[in-house]
């Protein structure tokens, strides 16, 4: 027995990596397809067929189509935390929140795929995960907001989870903008950078001004 444990640990890890390769190409076909098509006018037959797997493997890895969804939105989001680990702790505010802010430019410019964004957005809206999905981006901006408190750099009686989810709307509201094309050249990083200009100013007694677009922010 003690000379066959080391065995179990090393095949499972291996059965674990292929069911997530697996995963990750049904995932990517389904996007590549959803940009080209649509993401209602693409079936399930014509992702395992892209992904060149049969139709039960696609039901072993999501229920059904709409989970693409919420697989993109968590992955958007692990994103964007990743981006901000290991981040420097600065002592101006908006810097902080600019880095944030950034992240999520960075995120949205990075697609590969023209069109995605404003499919999988439409997408998302009309599956409600905007209202059900933990509001974890504005968890990000208030734990931002929680420690400018800490250190005496907010004003008395903010709330940091307001103000998270002021931010995380604004910054939706902007994205859904962006994709439409209303922006026009000014860019989704103009955009946040003129919301955190506009809020800045009401939750801190100074808040000295950074850009998104020289860098300052990342």
């Amino acid at each position: 027995m003690s000379a066959e444990s080391p065995v179990a640990p090393v095949a499972t890890g291996r059965r674990e990596r292929n069911k997530q390769r697996m995963r990750a190409r049904i995932f990517s076909a389904a996007l590549s397809l959803f940009a080209e098509k649509g993401f209602e006018q693409t079936k399930v037959d014509e992702i395992t067929e892209r992904a060149d797997v049969a139709r039960g493997t696609f039901f072993n890895h999501f229920q059904h189509k709409e989970e693409l969804v919420t697989a993109w939105s968590s992955q958007r989001q692990s994103r964007f935390e990743e981006k901000l680990q290991g981040t420097p702790k600065d002592d101006n505010l908006s810097v902080a929140l600019g880095r944030c802010m950034t992240a999520l430019v960075e995120i949205n410019e990075e697609e590969e795929q023209p069109g995605l964004n404003r499919v999988m957005l439409t997408s998302w809206v009309r599956a409600g995960l905007p209202i059900t999905e933990p509001p974890r981006t504005a968890e990000v901006f208030a734990n931002v907001i929680r420690t400018g408190m800490a250190e005496g750099r907010i004003r008395p009686g903010v709330d940091p989870m307001q103000v998270g989810n002021l931010l995380r709307d604004a910054y939706l509201g902007a994205l859904f903008r962006w994709c439409r094309g209303d922006l026009k050249d000014e860019g989704l990083a103009s955009e946040l950078q003129r919301i955190l200009d506009f809020l800045l100013p009401s939750i801190v007694s100074d808040s000295p001004a950074t850009s998104l677009r020289d860098g300052d922010a990342k």
